[in-house]
């Protein structure tokens, strides 16, 4: 769907670097998450960094997720 995320890079500090198949680029800062239940896990690092997309969400190993329109509505546009 044109919200998907259709790519997702890792940032230092808890960040990723995303883009929308409608085009839309921007930061999502994962901080704020990182005290919440199954994403406590994405502290370490390592394991943050293997963030990849699934179903057109930020998604990661263990099925901790972040819903497109989660990210849209909290991301900043670059």
């Amino acid at each position: 769907m044109y919200w998907d995320i259709k790519l997702a890079k890792p940032l230092p500090d808890y960040r990723i670097y995303v883009e929308i198949e409608d085009g839309r680029k921007g930061i999502f800062d994962m901080k704020s998450y990182l005290e919440k239940g199954v994403f406590k896990e994405l502290k370490d690092t390592n394991y943050f960094n293997q963030v990849y997309i699934s179903f057109g969400a930020l998604t990661w190993p263990n099925e901790q997720d972040i819903a497109p329109e989660t990210l849209l509505s909290e991301m900043k546009l670059v």
